[in-house]
């Protein structure tokens, strides 16, 4: 098992270069133009190091320094050992570790989940779950499961959006998590659910909590629901 952690945490810091820029593009507040280049000396936005600064000018760009990294190097290490048996889930199982990541830090800083980067997660997610359903014992079974999960999961949070509780990101964000914990049967999806509630249930009490110790008022919390379904995702595959 150590071998595969080491080489779980080197793919996480080689990953997190990549992710990095990818967070300082889309992490721009809802009708600004992505974050192409760097806006003091124009070199283009693809690779950052840790600290987070522009090689060329040092400006920062996107999330703070030595944040992405560690949590980079986390998801790895859980998706090497959450490994399913079949190499195509566990592709789809790092496909969405690695936008998650993304998608997570995005969400956090501006509240919002870019078509952008949600686009390419459903659909590389499904594009590896249907033949990994199809060579399973059961195909029929197994890929009705996984398109059932998408649309309760999926639908929602997307009647979460109609209410106005949630953006308009966090629905494709539940049917690609939804299908992915289908996979892994209706308990998971049910343990996804839950923890994802419970964990942004914490952190919204932790808020007023503070915002108390501090004699501040306690208004809208305005939580960014995207990081909590992806820790409740990751929480509830790791648990199966």
């Amino acid at each position: 098992m150590v071998p595969v952690v080491v080489a779980a945490v080197l793919v996480g810091l080689l990953a997190a270069v990549p992710l990095r820029g990818l967070i300082a593009r889309f992490a721009v507040p809802e009708g600004e133009p992505w974050c192409e280049a760097c806006p003091s000396c124009g070199r283009p936005v693809r690779l950052l190091p840790p600290t987070g600064r522009c090689p060329v000018c040092r400006e920062r760009l996107g999330a703070g320094p030595w944040t992405v990294e560690p949590v980079t190097v986390a998801v790895a290490v859980a998706v090497a050992y959450a490994a399913d048996g079949l190499l195509v889930v566990t592709l789809a199982l790092a496909w969405a570790a690695a936008l998650g990541v993304v998608l997570g830090f995005v969400d956090a800083r501006v509240r919002r989940l870019p078509y952008r980067l949600t686009t390419p997660l459903l659909g590389g997610t499904a594009g590896l779950l249907v033949p990994a359903a199809l060579s399973a014992q059961q195909p029929g079974a197994t890929l009705l499961r996984c398109l059932l999960a998408a649309l309760a999961v999926g639908g929602v949070l997307e009647l979460a959006v109609w209410l106005g509780a949630l953006g308009p990101g966090d629905s494709p964000l539940g049917l690609a998590l939804g299908g992915l914990l289908g996979w892994y049967g209706w308990r998971t999806v049910l343990g996804g659910l839950c923890a994802a509630v419970l964990l942004a249930g914490l952190w919204g009490v932790v808020r007023a909590v503070a915002a108390l110790a501090r004699r501040r008022p306690v208004r809208g919390l305005d939580l960014a629901v995207g990081p909590f379904l992806l820790l409740g995702a990751l929480a509830a595959v790791l648990g199966r």
